[in-house]
C-alpha cells in the first residue's frame, strides 16, 4: 500500500499506453524474436500482464496509502480502472454492437447456455468442496468463529464469482462477515479471479488446438464471423473525420445516456426491492439497485436498437476497431489492479480460491469435451460468472469483435442469479465447514 512511483493519473495512462503501444509494436513485427513470442503468448494477454509487472515493481498501482499532515493515514487510488469501466466499456460495447446480426447469435445455440450455467454449477460446488479439501491440511485456514467464519467471507466471493460488485455487497449484508476482514477476501477475489483470466487469455492463443481436441464444431461462430466480415467488408471505407466524431458522438452519446437513466432507474429499484417484506427477496434482486448494471445494460440495449439502422453502416468506417481500443485501455486498467506478490501474502485464502477456482474450470472442461462444445462458450462462459460484464466482453471480443456482445448478455443474465447461486454455495460450505 506505499505510494508507487507514478501517482499522477496523467503519468499512469502515458505508462499504460505506452505499454499498450509496444505490445502492439512487436506483435506486428514480422521476423526476429517477437513473431515465435506471440505465437505462444497472446497480444492482449500481454496487454494485461505488463501493467501487473509495473504494479508488482512498485511503478504505479490501484491504490495506496499516504501520511498527511496530522500523521493520519490516507487513502489513495487511481481513477483510471473506474473510468475506463463506466465510460470506455459501455462506448466499446456500442461500437462493437453496432452490427451485430442478432439472428446469427440466436444460431448460435444452446451451448452457450449450457456452459454458462456450467460454470456457476462449478462456483456453486467448488466452494465447499475446496473447504473440505484445505480442512484436511490446514484446518486453521478454513476456520473462525461467529462472524470472523471464513465460509462467511468466501459467501461474498461466490456473490462476485457468479454475479458481480452488487451481488458480492449482497452476500456481505446477508451473512454478516467481519467488515475487518472483508478486505482479504477482496484480495482472493482479485489474485485468482486475474490469474483465470490470464489463463483463459493464453488459451485464446492456441484456441484452435484445444477446439480439435473438443472435437467441438464451431461453425456456428464462424458464420457469424463471417457475416460480420463480409458485411464490414460491403460498407467499408476510409474514414473521414466526421465519420470518426459521429462514432464517438452515437458511443458516448448513448453511454451519457446510459449514466442518465441508470441513476433513477437503480434509485428506483432501491426503494422497490427495499420496501419488499421478505429480506429474501430483497436480496435476491438486489443486482437491480446497481448503477453499473444498468448502465451495462441499457448501453447493450441501445446498440442492438441501433443495429437496425443506418448506423450500423458505421462497422465499415471502423467502430469496431475504435472499440477494440477501449477494451485495450481496459484490460491495461485491470491489469494494474494485479501485484504479482499479492499471492504470496495470505497463502491459506489464495490455495482455498485456486482449489475453487480449478473445480469450476475443471467442470467446464469435462462438459465442453462431453457436449463438444467451443474453447469460446467455455471462456465466454466462465467470465460471464467469474468475471462479469467488465471482463466477459474482454475475453469474448479477442476472439471476434463481432461476439463482445455474446459475453455481456451472458454476464448480465449472471447478475440476475448471482444472489441465489451465491446463497445456495454458502448453505454448502457452511455445512462443509462444520463437519
Amino acid at each position: 500500500m506505499t505510494a508507487p512511483i507514478f501517482t499522477n493519473d496523467a503519468i499512469v495512462f502515458g505508462v499504460l499506453m505506452i505499454s499498450l503501444g509496444f505490445v502492439f509494436y512487436t506483435e506486428n513485427l514480422k521476423s526476429g524474436f517477437w513473431p515465435k513470442f506471440y505465437k505462444i503468448v497472446p497480444g492482449l494477454f500481454m496487454a494485461y500482464f505488463i501493467p501487473a509487472i509495473f504494479t508488482t515493481l512498485g511503478v504505479i498501482a490501484p491504490e495506496w496509502e499516504t501520511e498527511n499532515t496530522l500523521g493520519e493515514v490516507v487513502k489513495n487510488n487511481s481513477e483510471l480502472y473506474y473510468v475506463s469501466s463506466r465510460f470506455l466499456l459501455p462506448a466499446a460495447l456500442v461500437l462493437m454492437t453496432l452490427s451485430i446480426d442478432l439472428k446469427a447469435i440466436f444460431n448460435l445455440g444452446s451451448k452457450a447456455l449450457i456452459m454458462f450455467f456450467t460454470g456457476t454449477v462449478g462456483i456453486v460446488i467448488g466452494g465447499p468442496i475446496a473447504i473440505l479439501l484445505i480442512s484436511i491440511f490446514s484446518p486453521e485456514t478454513v476456520g473462525g468463529a461467529d462472524f470472523d467464519a471464513v465460509w462467511r467471507g468466501l459467501s461474498t466471493l461466490a456473490g462476485s464469482w457468479i454475479g458481480g460488485g452488487a451481488n458480492q455487497t449482497a452476500m456481505l449484508e446477508i451473512y454478516q462477515y467481519n467488515p475487518a476482514k472483508y478486505g482479504g477476501m477482496v484480495f482472493v477475489d482479485i489474485v485468482v479471479a486475474n490469474i483465470w483470466m490470464a489463463i483463459l487469455l493464453i488459451g485464446i492463443g492456441k484456441k484452435d488446438k484445444i477446439d480439435k481436441w473438443l472435437k467441438a464444431d464451431t461453425s456456428a461462430i464462424e458464420d457469424l464471423k463471417n457475416k460480420v466480415s463480409q458485411f464490414s467488408q460491403k460498407v467499408k471505407r476510409n474514414p473521414s473525420l466526421t465519420d470518426i466524431m459521429i462514432m464517438l458522438a452515437i458511443a458516448f452519446g448513448t453511454v451519457g445516456f446510459g449514466h442518465f437513466a441508470s441513476k433513477y432507474l437503480s434509485a428506483f429499484f432501491t426503494d422497490l426491492v427495499t420496501a419488499m417484506d421478505s429480506q429474501t427477496w430483497r436480496n435476491i434482486f438486489s443486482f437491480l439497485g446497481s448503477g453499473f448494471f444498468w448502465l451495462i445494460s441499457i448501453s447493450t440495449l441501445v446498440a442492438i436498437i441501433l443495429s437496425f439502422t443506418k448506423a450500423k453502416n458505421y462497422e465499415g468506417a471502423g467502430a469496431s476497431k475504435l472499440g477494440s481500443v477501449f477494451i485495450y485501455i481496459l484490460v491495461a486498467t485491470i491489469g494494474m489492479k494485479m501485484d504479482l506478490l499479492m499471492i504470496l501474502d495470505n497463502v491459506g485464502l489464495i490455495a482455498i480460491g485456486l482449489v475453487w477456482m480449478s473445480i469450476h474450470a475443471g467442470l467446464l472442461i469435462l462438459v465442453a469435451k462431453l457436449i463438444k462444445a467451443p474453447y469460446f462458450f467455455l471462456a465466454v462462459g466462465s467470465q460471464a460468472n467469474v468475471g462479469g460484464a467488465a471482463s466477459a466482453p474482454i475475453v469474448a471480443q479477442a476472439f471476434h469483435p463481432s461476439l463482445a456482445t455474446v459475453g455481456v448478455l451472458l454476464a448480465v443474465f449472471g447478475y440476475a442469479i448471482g444472489t441465489v447461486g451465491a446463497i445456495l454455495c454458502t448453505i454448502l460450505m457452511e455445512l462443509s465447514a462444520t463437519v
